[in-house]
């Protein structure tokens, strides 16, 4: 079990959906405890299953290239750079391969990633592009190349009224000034690679499950593309052990 003992924010804190707010761009991306393993288990996904967890349009290409330079512009502490050469915060190196943008990613920050664009004939922004290596019950194949309204399919507090305000709010997003949310699920098991929907895993979001999952989302505009960056940063730590950070 890849499992975390912290978070970094109070899960008992939330406003109304979409439950989201500020943060400075430097806290953007994050590195925490379970790093070293989730890094391992990102690299055994990306060479076994990649068909599953990177997927990109060649036109989402342009989008792809900027987010991986902003990344490198806004890595945490821990990680350094020289040349074309990243050394992680456990002290491994990667090489940029910038033929490979995601798969870059997928190898350097802890966080998934996915590119969010408005294609012509469309008002929503679709999923054009992503690394997902830890879906919490949903399958990149089934989202991928489609609007907001599909992707949030079937979630049943997103509704008409709240597909209309979130839409507005990627319209709104400026570059440099990202936005965060984060969520609160319970599952069986610890897992971090989950793309069973929960319809088809019965209990696995009742309070009595042993485990707590818990995403850290961030939005970010990409200022020369214009597309928005979804970026998730998976928590899933022991019940007892969330119990006792809200107590």
């Amino acid at each position: 079990m890849i499992l975390q003992t912290r978070l970094p924010y109070d899960p008992d804190t939330a406003r109304p959906l979409p439950n989201i707010g500020p943060i400075p761009m430097s806290e953007w991306l994050l590195a925490d405890e379970a790093y070293g393993a989730q890094m391992a288990e990102r690299a055994r996904l990306l060479a076994e299953r990649r068909e599953d967890v990177v997927q990109l349009d060649p036109g989402a290409r342009p989008a792809a290239d900027e987010l991986l330079e902003v990344v490198l512009e806004n890595l945490p502490a821990g990680f350094s750079r020289s040349g074309e050469t990243v050394r992680r915060p456990d002290g491994e190196t990667v090489g940029l391969d910038r033929d490979d943008p995601l798969g870059t990613l997928s190898r350097m920050v802890q966080e998934d990633l996915c590119i969010l664009e408005k294609r012509p004939g469309s008002d929503e922004h679709v999923l054009t592009g992503a690394l997902l290596c830890f879906p919490a019950s949903w399958r990149l194949s089934a989202k991928f190349m489609q609007p907001l309204v599909h992707i949030h399919i079937p979630v049943a507090d997103y509704d008409d009224a709240l597909a209309r305000r979130v839409q507005r709010l990627f319209d709104g997003i400026q570059a440099g000034r990202p936005l965060m949310r984060f969520n609160r699920l319970w599952y069986q098991d610890a897992t971090l690679h989950q793309p069973v929907s929960r319809q088809h895993r019965p209990g696995a979001q009742t309070e009595s499950a042993p485990f707590f999952r818990s995403e850290r989302q961030c939005l970010v505009r990409l200022p020369r593309t214009g597309a928005v960056a979804f970026t998730i940063h998976t928590y899933v730590l022991e019940r007892e052990t969330v119990l006792g950070l809200s107590a």
